[in-house]
């Protein structure tokens, strides 16, 4: 048997189980695509800030931070804007910084759990109804044949079926998206330290 075959099979519920799945699949298209542009070489690209705060200050590493993608930058950026408030200020704005980017890189997975959830309980819920409708035909049949049992049994599974392999797929990509934002995450707060040390060496040289 073909798919299209087997989606027939399945019933009126195969219906919501693919919208289901087209629906993660957008949602993990758009993560996928936002999380890509979100990642950046950070041990060059700190190196690139300390260099321009030793040769054109504050000004220069904030044009540098603007021009760059990622939450590292953002980050950099917003602490960049605060420095002549003292570090202090410069902590604090990184850290306001750091929880909006977080939720950035955390939108729309919500989204990916719910169709986890969701296709296998529309999936279960097709297999309950099939089974339903199935005894029904045996009742009109008045028969126990192994040809009726088996194909309402066989149509009824399909959905659950179905509703796995929807929920297992977007699993799979929402584990790798979780990974890949757990690693961005270290990044920032990795990257901060090591920012506002370099802020206060150089207040320290000043002074």
């Amino acid at each position: 048997m073909n798919f299209m075959q087997l989606f027939h099979d399945g019933g009126g519920f195969m219906w919501p189980i693919l919208l289901t799945w087209v629906f993660g699949i957008a949602i993990s298209l758009e993560r996928g695509w936002t999380l890509s542009r979100a990642s950046v070489n950070t041990r060059k690209f700190l190196t690139d800030i300390k260099n321009a705060l030793r040769e054109g200050g504050v000004d220069a590493a904030a044009e540098k931070c603007a021009n760059t993608r990622g939450p590292v930058a953002s980050i950099f950026h917003a602490g960049l804007l605060r420095v002549d408030r003292g570090i202090e200020h410069v902590e604090k704005a990184i850290m306001n910084a750091g929880t909006i980017e977080m939720a950035f890189l955390e939108k729309g997975m919500v989204w990916l759990a719910t169709v986890i959830s969701v296709a296998p309980m529309l999936g279960f819920l097709g297999t309950v109804w099939g089974m339903v409708l199935a005894f029904k035909s045996i009742e009109a049949a008045n028969d126990i044949s192994p040809s009726i049992v088996a194909g309402g049994i066989s149509s009824a599974l399909l959905t659950t079926l179905f509703g796995l392999v929807v929920a297992i797929t977007i699993q799979i990509v929402n584990n790798y998206f979780i990974s890949r934002i757990d690693s961005l995450i270290v990044d920032m707060e990795e990257s901060s330290v090591d920012f506002v040390d370099t802020l206060i060496e150089m207040e320290k040289s000043k002074a």
